[in-house]
């Protein structure tokens, strides 16, 4: 498995709470314990330029609509695209990502009210690649993901119940649109999570 990882391109997405953070880190030691070169980045941020949008985007005092959102998210990944990952996979690394694309479809697209086809329009004109080669979504219901979240809100994580259980319909759907989009149950413990990651990448690139 790890062999087919030279040069791919994987997310890790979800709903807020779903604890992707944790399962790139854990994939990626486990993959560095494989002897494979791993890029680990996040979205948006990960350049100066990303980071200073992403304190835009997650600021509390800010007030943004869906679109301005769309359009701030776009701009950051354009960056990270041109920045870090490509030159990533041009080094043949295994490039992971926590948020991508998937997340701008959920949230501005389902939850906010876009629409996911204008999110992909705009994507197709502002990306340089679209889609990675795996996306895995760690699906949890509301309740778990605030049980996890034991910390300062963000401006996106304190939008209401009902705008967060859109975003997980919202990520539900877009799944059920590709076939790189692969949905694992993410409410167990943090080990058994892991365990379901590795078994997803290792039954999707045999």
């Amino acid at each position: 498995m790890v062999k087919n990882l030279k040069s791919r391109f994987i997310v890790l997405d979800g709903p807020d709470g779903c604890g992707k953070s944790t399962q790139v880190n854990l994939l990626a030691e486990y993959l560095k314990k494989h002897r494979l070169k791993v890029s680990c980045f996040r979205d948006p941020g990960s350049t100066d330029t990303g980071e200073k949008i992403r304190k835009i985007l997650l600021d509390r005092g800010n007030i943004l609509n869906d679109r301005t959102e769309l359009l701030l998210y776009m701009a950051s990944r354009s960056q990270l695209w041109g920045e870090c990952i490509a030159p990533a996979l041009k080094k043949k690394n295994c490039v992971l990502l926590d948020r991508w694309l998937s997340s701008t479809c959920a949230y501005q697209g389902f939850a906010g009210g876009v629409g996911i086809a204008k999110v992909l329009d705009i994507a197709a004109h502002s990306l340089e690649r679209v889609w990675p080669d795996l996306t895995i979504i760690l699906d949890v219901d509301l309740k778990t993901a605030r049980q996890r979240m034991k910390r300062g809100l963000d401006r996106m994580e304190l939008k209401s119940a009902a705008y967060h259980k859109k975003v997980r319909a919202g990520f539900l759907e877009l799944a059920e649109l590709r076939d790189d989009i692969v949905v694992i149950d993410a409410s167990g413990n943090v080990e058994a999570v892991h365990e379901k990651v590795i078994q997803t990448i290792t039954s999707f690139f045999k």
